[in-house]
């Protein structure tokens, strides 16, 4: 899956920021192929993570090794990547987290993995005392509407028809906030478990999918609900208002959109 080996900083004890930008396949988001080596679609991420001094990972498929070489610093790695195209980049992502997380999360204290072109970290994550002190926690972000909405209704359908009591988890959570993948964190090893359930459920029900969805908000919430919502932490000071283009807010961890 990786195409070199991972090296250094990754063998130490310091949290680790992770991304991924897979281009020259249709985004059903946004309804549009994204161009191979377009550093611009990433750059507002990695300008945010190296002002606050942390270590950030762009796993990639089409960045050029001049365009790693110009735009790598001591905070910023790039990690090439083959593509499965069994599976839509927005699900993909999770199992090169998988792959990672499976070597390393005993070593880094803590992981946050978030899209890259609309998400930006304001403030360092690792040393807020609500995260330091729920090192069980899986946080992440949310949205100001309930699960129990038409989009999601939509874009659950080929997991719901695949999935053995998917229907009544939406039952049981209709009214509770939907979360947002755009932004998951936590202790690495808390984070490795959710990965693991995510890639699970997009190996066995989502390798098919035909939809004009993608599959992993469903999937998402689907785990965090049924497996972590007795450890959910979201919304302040987690992420700002999704879609409220929030761009003054300082004081949350992350801003998304």
């Amino acid at each position: 899956m990786f195409k070199q080996p991972l090296i250094q900083p990754f063998a130490s004890n310091q949290p680790i920021i992770m991304a991924c930008h897979l281009t020259g396949i249709f985004d059903v988001n946004r309804s549009t192929t994204l161009v191979d080596d377009d550093y611009s679609q990433v750059k507002n991420w990695a300008d945010a993570v190296t002002k606050l001094k942390l270590t950030g990972i762009i796993f990639h498929n089409n960045f050029s090794a001049a365009t790693c070489r110009q735009y790598e610093n001591d905070y910023i790695k790039f990690v090439e990547v083959d593509y499965d195209a069994v599976y839509n980049p927005n699900v993909y992502r999770y199992f090169i987290y998988q792959h990672f997380l499976q070597q390393y999360a005993q070593k880094p204290g803590g992981v946050f993995i978030t899209d890259v072109s609309d998400v930006v970290v304001v403030n360092n994550p690792f040393i807020q005392e609500e995260f330091i002190s729920n090192p069980t926690a899986v946080f992440c972000g949310d949205e100001p509407k309930c699960l129990n909405n038409e989009w999601m209704k939509d874009h659950a359908t080929h997991l719901r028809n695949g999935i053995p009591g998917y229907a009544a988890y939406e039952a049981a959570f209709k009214a509770a906030t939907l979360l947002n993948c755009g932004v998951i964190g936590g202790n690495a090893l808390v984070i490795q478990q959710l990965v693991e359930q995510l890639c699970d459920v997009h190996r066995q029900h989502n390798r098919n999918n035909q939809t004009a969805y993608t599959g992993d908000m469903g999937a998402f919430n689907f785990v965090a609900r049924t497996s972590f919502n007795d450890r959910l932490i979201h919304g302040h000071p987690v992420n700002t208002v999704f879609k409220a283009y929030q761009h003054e807010r300082t004081d949350c961890w992350f801003r998304h959109k």
